[in-house]
């Protein structure tokens, strides 16, 4: 994509030489005349770089420069003065201006700092990016069911396959499209993600494929879709099962031309990316109802990857538990912190409705409840939401007595989830078909009067 860059100056001379000097760099650049104006393009339209005169009537360009700084904007902005003196430049400098330039600009140092300035940037960005890796959730787990998942990841994510991610909210989606970018060759491009249940139905058409400035009501500037963000690298489009009807056509046009054509344009733009969706539906069951688009169900269905809860690999929940202590102590700089056995038994013994989201929030919940540097088992009942989620076996009696019941119930709920096949359900629970035998047997589970038993 072209850098975008914003032009204020109050001389329209000086507007049209630099915007086509820009222009024949390579760059898209919008001009402005005075500074309010400029302050509403910054607002609504996203730049790479802001270059802004310092003397303008009504407000100067110091004036500017301190509200996109108090709006948030994250553009660098160049000022330009052809009346230049140190105080001005230092005062410019202490506001947050990168550079400072001095009038009559030549084209040659112009185009230097702009390429220098964009350099800058996406330092800036690469840096703010991996410093927010560092801490963020990653796959974690060694049970089977998750042993199966990384299987998979590594198999489709150097491929352009696209893939469909299916698992209940909650289980880590987003965590898993994001891992199949970050080992795919695209791995340098950008990772765009789209939540389309969380999308007006009137807005997700500019959402995705972007808009022109006046192509409908509020439309005041030019407005770059997912699609063209995410070019070169990976769009993630995460619960597409609640996309509307009308617009599953047109992303289905979208994948089949890799071309998008903006809302209120008149031509269509090439674009290069890969598509992963994700949804917590039954999309089969919904492209045979109708509710979802057959042609666009076989576009998207290509590496169905399946997700499963977090209640189905609870012998992850100690090493989830303990990743998320880190994670939360180091954003928070805390001490290190970690959880006593008991605690640890108590999370496992939780259902989790909410899955790893839920579990990532209990876990810093409880951190807050603890004095020491020990999350113990009373920090973890306090920072649990209530005991209706319990699994079995996690009402009364001791403690040995609760776990027995809790294993008996999970064992005999896989035994009929596999329609009791044997090595079907000691594969799901990770053990060998001698070691279920066992633990039937410890369990007080009777095979042979269990209808339905197969080998």
């Amino acid at each position: 994509m072209k850098a975008h860059l914003l032009i204020v100056d109050d001389e329209a001379g000086t507007l049209a030489s630099l915007s086509r000097a820009f222009r024949m760099a390579g760059y898209e650049a919008t001009v402005a005349d005075n500074a309010q104006k400029a302050l509403q393009l910054a607002a609504s339209e996203s730049f790479d770089l802001i270059f802004s005169d310092v003397v303008m009537p009504e407000h100067d360009g110091l004036w500017l420069l301190e509200q996109l700084k108090a709006q948030g904007v994250a553009a660098p902005v160049v000022m330009m003065s052809g009346q230049a003196h140190i105080e001005m430049a230092v005062r410019a400098t202490r506001l947050g201006a990168l550079d400072f330039l001095e009038k009559p600009l030549s084209t040659e140092k112009l185009l230097l700092t702009v390429e220098n300035a964009l350099k800058l940037r996406r330092l800036e960005q690469e840096n703010t990016e991996l410093r927010s890796r560092l801490y963020q959730q990653q796959l974690v787990g060694s049970s089977e069911a998750m042993g199966r998942i990384l299987a998979q990841i590594e198999r489709v994510a150097p491929t352009e396959s696209r893939v469909c991610i299916l698992g209940e909210t909650g289980t880590g989606k987003e965590l898993v499209a994001r891992t199949l970018h970050e080992r795919s060759s695209r791995a340098a491009g950008p990772f765009v993600t789209l939540n389309c249940a969380a999308v007006p139905a009137e807005l997700i058409e500019s959402e995705l494929f972007g808009h022109e400035k006046g192509a409908f009501t509020g439309a005041a500037a030019r407005h770059i879709g997912k699609f063209e963000q995410a070019s070169g690298g990976t769009l993630f489009l995460d619960e597409i099962g609640d996309m509307p009807l009308a617009m599953q056509s047109k992303l289905l046009r979208v994948l089949e031309q890799n071309e998008v054509e903006r809302v209120g344009g008149t031509r269509p733009v090439p674009v290069n990316v890969r598509v992963i969706v994700a949804t917590h539906h039954d999309l089969a069951r919904m492209a045979e109802e109708g509710t979802f688009r057959q042609d666009l169900f076989h576009r998207v269905y290509v590496f169905p990857l399946a997700l499963p809860p977090l209640r189905e690999r609870a012998g992850d929940v100690p090493a989830l538990a303990e990743h998320f202590a880190r994670m939360v102590a180091a954003q928070n700089g805390w001490k290190p912190m970690t959880f006593a056995p008991q605690a640890v038994l108590r999370l496992e013994q939780y259902a989790w409705p909410g899955n790893i989201r839920e579990l990532r929030n209990v876990v810093e919940r409880a951190m807050l409840l603890s004095a020491g540097n020990e999350v113990d088992l009373e920090a973890v009942s306090a920072a649990l939401p209530n005991r209706s989620a319990e699994a079995p076996g996690a009402g009364a009696g001791t403690l040995a007595t609760r776990v027995e019941a809790f294993e008996r119930q999970i064992v005999l709920g896989e035994l009929k989830r596999h329609q009791y096949h044997i090595t079907n359900t000691a594969r799901a629970l990770g053990l060998e078909r001698s070691h279920l035998y066992k633990k039937c047997q410890q369990l007080g589970i009777d095979l042979r009067a269990v209808r339905g038993t197969s080998a």
